[in-house]
């Protein structure tokens, strides 16, 4: 293996099993990825601040001009699928966990998204017990008893899986090298690669990827390396790795042929995100004027001017490169509902999905295991026995202005939809800090990305005083007082507890959303907050510490992430 800068140190907790996936060899070759990349990510994430300082001073997002060529080039496209790849119509997203992995596996899926990311609690328990989870479920041995009695077992059949990493921003706190905490990217991925990839290709399958969180072209080139040196290291044939690109940030949607470009050879397709879009549109466009001010959360679906350019340029780009493009999820847990209500919910799926499927994708999520055979009906009637629709060619002239423009968004702020922002934060708030990634929260399933749109436009509305439809103003005043009253409605009747971890909720809630400045992630805060173990966690002493909080370290130095 290549040289690194020193060995791992592991400062959590070994649980029972744990020395299964963190052994010596497979943390080697982890420390093999950070040795080679550490450095590289941490120069990616200070050029994210730096354009994001440049967007502050009023510079545009525009389609790069140094890569003009690349996207006028007819002639490239990306991997065929891998094998278990063909079919994407109905991709189910669940946290890598016993209980959801076992639901996952038998669920009729096309594939399982099994996430480490947005749904899972990064708790150093929560990541190795998922990492323990899949390298069950790869071999057929995941067994689990559900709290009524039932058994679920899997035999190695079902969806294929892709893994979700977390993304460059985030740090694995509980594992050191050199003293500096590891990119929590490169521990996910080297960990599952390191023990899963050989049996996952002997299964006809393949080590398969969702890259998260991605910014631009050149850090999918860095994953597109990494990609390289992880399969020379274990004598891996390259491009046996698929992966899958989430557009969900704003910058990522103008370098979307870049992005496919970079990572051809290893590529199957992209994503449309929602939540995280539009979380990242307000955040890129945090210290800009009125006119990028988002309304109520409900009056922005996927048929809005700007998003509906969003799903125009990514169908026609993907398709153009052959490769899939995925719809982002369906949300809803139709199992809380009555009949009636059950049925209106699975109404409103197929008529969604008949819509993404008429539009050009060629699969999408769902977030419950209750919705697939939905999806996949919905999509059945519009593509008959296809299974992708890859060969459609749309010629596109989008201007980079149609990406970002409000034009046709009724700009309406409500003092319920300021009300609803914070009840969600602070019930997923209180889950999370509590060890729990994915909630139903008003029959909808949630993840992190639902708060950090919340708490974004939260702190949107209170930096220009936006004025609600009622009158009022958005003040501190008026946003500590929808909280108390949240807080107070949220907790009466609840066990101390309960009501311990909404007060944390509502520290992370006043750091993230109503402080001087936008963070970047309300994970960077609230993971060394409150998900570190005890020795390694922040305390909160200065105003500082929430800046501190998203510091990374490079290999000889240190820089603050985005």
């Amino acid at each position: 293996m290549c040289e690194t800068h020193g060995s791992p140190v592991v400062r959590g907790t070994m649980h029972p099993r744990f020395d299964q996936v963190v052994t010596p060899e497979a943390l080697a070759f982890v420390a093999v990825l950070d040795g080679a990349f550490a450095g590289r990510r941490a120069e990616l994430l200070a050029a994210r601040r730096h354009r994001a300082k440049e967007i502050d001073g009023g510079a545009n997002l525009d389609y790069l001009p140094e890569t003009a060529a690349i996207r006028a080039d007819p002639t490239w496209k990306v991997a065929a699928p891998g094998p278990g790849l063909a079919d994407r119509r109905c991709e189910l997203i669940a946290p890598a966990s016993p209980g959801t992995a076992a639901h996952a596996m038998n669920s009729g899926a096309s594939t399982w998204l099994a996430d480490l990311e947005d749904s899972v609690a990064p708790s150093w328990r929560n990541i190795i017990d998922g990492q323990i989870t899949l390298y069950d479920a790869i071999r057929g041995d995941l067994r689990y008893e559900s709290s009524d009695g039932a058994t679920l077992t899997t035999t190695g059949a079902g969806p294929t899986i892709i893994m979700r990493p977390r993304g460059w921003h985030l740090c694995e706190k509980h594992i050191t090298i050199d003293g500096r905490p590891i990119s929590a990217s490169l521990f996910d991925f080297g960990l599952y690669f390191f023990h899963n990839a050989k049996q996952l290709i002997d299964n006809g399958a393949g080590p398969y990827f969702y890259l998260p969180k991605i910014e631009s072209h050149l850090e999918a080139r860095l994953w597109n390396d990494v990609f390289v040196l992880a399969q020379r290291e274990l004598g891996i044939p390259q491009g046996t790795i698929r992966a899958t690109v989430l557009i969900e940030t704003l910058p990522a949607a103008f370098e979307m042929d870049e992005i496919l470009y970079e990572l051809r050879s290893h590529c199957s397709g992209l994503t449309e995100g929602r939540w995280d879009y539009l979380f990242s549109y307000v955040r890129t466009f945090a210290h800009r004027g009125d006119e990028f001010v988002l309304p109520d959360r409900d009056k922005l679906t996927m048929t809005t001017p700007f998003l509906r350019a969003l799903t125009t340029l990514l169908i026609a780009t993907c398709h153009k490169r052959w490769a899939y493009a995925i719809s982002g999820p369906a949300a809803v847990n139709p199992t809380g509902h009555d009949e009636a209500a059950r049925h209106r919910a699975l109404a409103q799926v197929t008529a969604e999905k008949q819509r993404e499927a008429t539009e050009g994708f060629d699969g999408s999520w769902v977030a419950h295991p209750a919705v697939v055979e939905t999806c996949l009906a919905a999509y059945r009637s519009v593509l008959g026995d296809r299974v992708d629709q890859r060969s459609l060619r749309q010629a596109v002239a989008l201007p980079a202005s149609d990406l970002v423009s409000l034009t046709g968004v009724h700009q309406t702020i409500t003092l319920g939809g300021v009300r609803h922002s914070v009840s969600v934060s602070l019930r997923y708030l209180a889950a999370w800090v509590g060890g729990t990634g994915a909630i139903t929260i008003d029959n909808l399933m949630e993840d992190a990305a639902t708060v950090e749109i919340s708490r974004a436009q939260l702190w949107q509305w209170l930096h220009h005083e936006s004025q609600l439809a009622e009158g009022p103003r958005v003040t501190r005043e008026l946003l500590d007082r929808i909280i108390d009253e949240e807080i107070a409605s949220l907790t009466r009747g609840q066990d101390d507890v309960t009501a311990a971890r909404f007060q944390a909720a509502r520290e992370v809630l006043d750091f993230t959303a109503l402080s001087d400045y936008l963070p970047g992630f309300f994970t960077n805060y609230a993971y060394v907050r409150y998900l570190t173990e005890q020795a390694l966690r922040m305390k909160p002493t200065s105003p500082d510490d929430l800046r501190q909080s998203e510091r990374v370290n490079a290999a000889a130095d240190a820089e603050p992430a985005a």
